[in-house]
């Protein structure tokens, strides 16, 4: 947590509240601000703010070779895990703060998790949204209780005003970052799946440059049983953590920061306090491709019925990309953090992992224009059992024989094999049909 006020003694006010033990630990030794009794004060203060969500089997086990447990915090009311930080942050603040109200800029999870707690605390909360700020976060951030403004053309812009606002009124300006409230609150997850999974043998956690939630709960589960192993995921693309464990601080210059699409898994790594619990108690983290978290997404909506966005499907996402081998015929909990998709991005990635994962195809093929051809074409479809999903006729542009149509079809098909199957009956009818390779 950031802190911009006239009283820059807050921060040290709250992390005052949290008990102290005299007795040292190897967690200590890493990072003298959290420690195992802070996360256990941690979940029985925020025990009726947030859900417990509950820890599943799940049917994607057998098809990867392990038992796989969901611990779905999607469920939570904002739709994120950072619920738990954010609550157990703000009932920590001096009542007299409580009073003035707290304030945040941005549209991220963490600042809808602010502005509904907030709300149920009764603490005045303001969020400072860009002009540039999906019209449906806007309008849920209102809903949960929050006096939403907004402000300027960047995120840099509603910043800078949110701090001037806070020093001129003397409100709080919160900023995710990785204060021990903060991560006592997330660190709660951990204790959650301990309880929930007897004999587990890993846990999995989205990562990035936020990895509070891998931190904090990385923290108490090695407490609890130094032999699980904790394993953070992050994108290929964005590679944060791992660059910023490699270099021994947080990498700042990111030029791919905040991607649209991860969320907060691509923002800069925020904090040493972070990064130092990460190196010290995180056994392993792993990279997976922007293929491997579609379809991942893809394999959720599908066994689990979850519509979750890339943070809350990059956990799975190692499993399917197959970058943890050694997991075979073990029980593994996955982390399912964040189910905050916004509408206008589910259905292209849908219609993308769907290609991806070699069930929707395309084909090209030229007929002629006379009766009955194009329902010889659909007589095959039909009997290699694809669904025809859309179908196009060009006879204007078309560069072979006069009275001739060239149609385009897309389809649905089972699996891998079923699309060659396919693509082999439609050869052996029309040896010239050209495929659209994904």
């Amino acid at each position: 947590m950031k802190i911009v006020s006239r009283n820059e003694e807050l921060l040290r006010d709250a992390l005052s509240r949290i008990p102290q033990s005299s007795s040292s630990t190897s967690l200590s030794s890493c990072n003298k601000l959290i420690r195992f009794e802070d996360i256990s004060a941690a979940a029985f203060k925020i025990q009726c703010g947030v859900q417990k969500t509950p820890c599943m089997y799940s049917r994607l086990s057998k098809q990867y070779g392990m038992d796989i447990y969901l611990k779905k915090e999607f469920l939570q009311y904002t739709g994120s895990v950072k619920e738990r930080g954010v609550l157990y942050l703000l009932t920590s603040l001096p009542q007299d703060q409580q009073r003035k109200g707290v304030i945040v800029a941005s549209d991220s999870n963490f600042s809808m998790a602010v502005a509904y707690h907030a709300s149920e605390l009764r603490i005045p909360v303001f969020v400072i949204m860009s002009t540039s700020t999906s019209p449906a976060r806007v309008k849920m951030c209102r809903e949960y209780g929050a006096m939403v403004i907004s402000y300027g053309t960047t995120a840099k812009d509603s910043q800078t005003h949110a701090r001037r606002l806070a020093q001129e009124n003397g409100y709080l300006y919160l900023e995710e970052e990785d204060s021990a409230v903060y991560l006592s609150g997330l660190g709660t997850v951990g204790l959650e799946v301990y309880e929930q999974v007897p004999k587990l043998d890993a846990v999995i956690f989205p990562a990035g440059g936020h990895c509070g939630l891998l931190a904090g709960s990385a923290a108490a589960l090695k407490h609890l049983n130094p032999h699980i192993s904790v394993i953070g995921v992050e994108s290929e693309s964005f590679p944060v953590l791992q660059q910023s464990l490699k270099a021994g601080h947080p990498i700042e210059d990111q030029a791919c920061s905040n991607h649209h699409f991860y969320g907060d898994v691509s923002g800069l790594c925020f904090g040493s306090n972070s990064l130092q619990l990460t190196g010290k108690l995180v056994d392993k983290v792993v990279a997976v491709r922007e293929e491997d978290v579609l379809i991942s997404m893809l394999r959720l909506l599908e066994y689990e019925r979850a519509t979750v966005d890339a943070e809350g499907a990059i956990g799975l996402a190692a499993l399917v990309a197959g970058k943890l081998p050694e997991l075979k015929g073990k029980r593994v909990a996955v982390v399912i953090c964040s189910g905050n998709l916004e509408l206008h991005l589910l259905q292209q990635c849908i219609a993308r992992a769907l290609t991806l994962d070699n069930r929707v195809c395309r084909f090209s093929l030229v007929l002629s224009d006379c009766p009955g051809d194009i329902s010889k074409l659909l007589e095959i479809l039909a009997r290699e059992e694809a669904r025809l999903l859309d179908i196009k006729q060009e006879r204007m542009f078309v560069t072979s024989e006069l009275f001739t149509v060239e149609v385009t079809c897309t389809m649905e098909t089972r699996d891998k094999i079923h699309t060659a199957q396919l693509r082999n009956a439609l050869l052996e009818r029309y040896p010239t049909a050209a495929w659209t390779e994904r």
